[in-house]
Parts: C-alpha cells; structure tokens; sequence
C-alpha cells in the first residue's frame, strides 16, 4: 500500500513521554472497563486543534476471542470508537464545546486501509476543523499502524444532555 501523507510527523513525537496517561484521560473521559479505548495521550497542541494518542492492542481486548477465531481483527467500529475518545479527551479538556459529555453526532469520509491486529500500536492524530461552541464539533483523523495509515475519515461530535437523561432514568 502506498503510504498517505499524515496530518502530523510522527517521527517528531516522544512517546516515551505522554501528556495523559489513563488516570488523566478518565478525568475527561467517562468509558471505563472494556470501553476505555486510549492508552495514552502524546502530544496536545491547543493553537493548532490537534492532538496525538494511542491504543496498545492487546491479547486481552474484548473482541480478540469472537472477532475472529483464529485471526483477531480489530473491529472497525472499536477504531472509530478510539478516534472518538481521543477527540472527546481534547475536546472536553480544553472546554471547545461547552457540554458536559461529547457524544457522536456522524462520520464521513471514513475508510478502513489495514488490518490492525494484537500487538499493534494504533496511533491516532487528530485536528479540528471546525468548533461550533455548545452545537457541535468536526474533527479530521488518523489512525497509524507502522507508519501506515490504517483508518481514517471524520468524526463529528455533539453535546449529550447529561442533565436530561439522568433525570428520565431517576
């Protein structure tokens, strides 16, 4: 395949140094358990919309055992799940949509390029394009394996009502 030109130079970031670990991410982030799709957070650039993190793909991701027997491929759905959570982390640690809780209002453009299996490093960039303060985001992604860019496409996302929906399960 031949390699797409990324959104970031990937040779330039220390990931032996991240600005979030899990424990930060969480603060950010309410996925917890088998939903919490981020390892790591490597560079966040707040004037240029754009940040940097990763998954480690391990043996004991939920999918491994049912998709599929004998050949685990990481499910798409699960990819575009760890781009949004990276957008999410961004977007609510620097206040861009004003909301409680970012959910997702749409994909575009989204094309899977690889396969990302066990023992991968999923690298994910991300830059917004566009903030539409308390309506909702666009963000452009991503996701690297070796170098090679595996998935990518846009993510919107938008304000979830916290507020309203606890209250409908009280």
């Amino acid at each position: 395949m031949a390699s797409k030109e990324l959104l970031y130079d990937l040779t330039t970031v220390d990931f032996d140094s991240p600005t979030a670990d899990i424990e930060v991410i969480r603060q950010y982030n309410p996925q917890r358990y088998e939903m919490e799709q981020l390892t790591a957070i490597v560079l966040e650039d707040a004037e240029k919309l754009l940040c940097i993190g990763y998954k480690d793909v391990t043996e004991n991701e939920f999918w491994v055992r049912g998709h599929m027997p004998g050949m685990p491929l990481m499910p798409g759905v699960i990819m575009l799940e760890c781009a949004a959570q990276m957008c999410s982390y961004f977007v609510q640690k620097y206040e861009l949509l004003g909301a409680a809780m970012v959910g997702f209002g749409g994909l575009e453009d989204v094309r899977f390029r690889d396969p990302v299996l066990p023992g991968d490093r999923l690298v994910f960039i991300s830059q917004l394009t566009k903030v539409r303060k308390g309506r909702m985001i666009v963000c452009r992604f991503q996701g690297v394996v070796r170098g090679n860019v595996v998935v990518e496409g846009g993510i919107k996302g938008i304000p979830i009502p916290v507020d309203a929906l606890t209250a409908k399960q009280s």
